[in-house]
């Protein structure tokens, strides 16, 4: 019984690791300029009273290293709802309204491009796992990109809310254990932002919220992930030979959010890089060392963009050559922090 229930196993696991079949984004078609922001931002917000706040919110601006941002909320969404313009009027209501219908459809664009690079019928797609930190709605936005792909009514879907920036990696590590542990099994994991659930107007006493509104942006990714690719039909482009997770040490309340009738709110400590970088050489340490690999400088980086401080510090720490973190700067400079979606 034993021998039957192994070779049952065997049957159902992939031979070879979990590689990465096609990749899609997508964006807003609204584009806000990093360098005119602070002014559309006070005005918006009623808020250029503030002057001093204004000048500290220009500086914060300056030294994110952002060019432009995607953003859904435009000056007429927020001129209809203006107390989303307020920093905590309730507006829950109508952040849910826009996101329950705008994630999914801006999810749909970026797999739709995956999809289509992947080159195979959606039909294929066995697995659905979808991630995002705005808003939370039943059904979820995994049944909603469902219908709007028209995947078959038997997918296997996984919804993940509330997850934040690490999440574009934990969707990795789910892929990976689906794709290898069912064989034949196509993946289509998709990530999608949208910030209308935490923009809010400025606060004198809360300065780590306008860094927030300083860094997010908008966007969608999308990957097809498989294992044991045919290799006439379909071209791997990474290997995904491991993934790991880790909780930082005192780390207890370093990045919050909490879901409000003022929408999502945002709290982080003022020393987050130094919290990475502290810690940063031990994490790679336990994830890298079991692969024989000890040089951070011989291996690829796609380092998400959570801010300049974060890249940086990292960067000194490790002693990476300058251009190992140049696609994770590429990305912050022209798209801004999509939490999930970044990496």
């Amino acid at each position: 019984m034993a021998s039957k229930l192994e070779e049952i196993r065997q049957a159902q696991r992939s031979q070879g690791p979990a590689t990465v079949l096609a990749i899609g984004t997508a964006t807003p078609s609204n584009v806000v300029y990093q360098a005119d922001y602070p002014d559309y931002y006070f005005r918006i917000t009623n808020s250029e009273h503030l002057t001093e706040l204004k000048e500290k919110f220009k500086r914060m601006c300056e030294k994110s290293m952002i060019r432009k941002r995607h953003m859904l909320l435009n000056e007429e969404i927020l001129k209809e709802n203006p107390d989303m313009c307020a920093y905590m009027a309730p507006s829950l209501d109508a952040r849910q309204d826009m996101v329950v219908v705008e994630v999914p459809k801006l999810g749909k664009e970026a797999a739709a491009k995956a999809i289509k690079e992947w080159g195979q019928p959606k039909s294929g797609i066995t697995h659905l796992i979808f991630c995002t930190t705005s808003g939370v709605d039943m059904p979820g936005a995994d049944y909603q990109l469902a219908k709007l792909l028209g995947l078959r009514p038997s997918v296997r879907r996984l919804m993940m809310y509330q997850q934040g920036c690490f999440a574009g990696g934990t969707v990795l590590r789910l892929a990976k254990d689906l794709a290898e542990n069912n064989r034949g099994a196509r993946v289509l994991v998709v990530c999608s932002e949208i910030t209308a659930v935490t923009f809010r107007g400025p606060s004198e006493s809360h300065l780590d919220s306008l860094v927030g509104q300083a860094l997010f942006s908008d966007g969608a990714a999308a990957l097809v992930v498989g294992a044991d690719p045919d290799p006439d039909l379909e071209r791997p482009l990474f290997h995904i030979v491991s993934a790991a997770q880790t909780i930082l040490p005192d780390s207890h309340g370093a990045i919050d959010g909490h879901l409000r009738e003022v929408g999502l709110t945002f709290h982080l400590l003022k020393d987050v890089p130094g919290l990475i970088s502290k810690n940063i050489e031990t994490s790679l340490a336990e994830a890298f060392h079991p692969l024989g690999i000890y040089d951070w400088n011989s291996i690829f980086w796609v380092a998400h963009p959570g801010g300049p401080a974060i890249l940086d510090q990292v960067e000194a720490k490790l002693g990476l050559n300058h251009d190992k973190l140049k696609a994770s700067r590429e990305v912050l400079r022209e798209y801004g922090n999509m939490p999930s979606a970044c990496v």
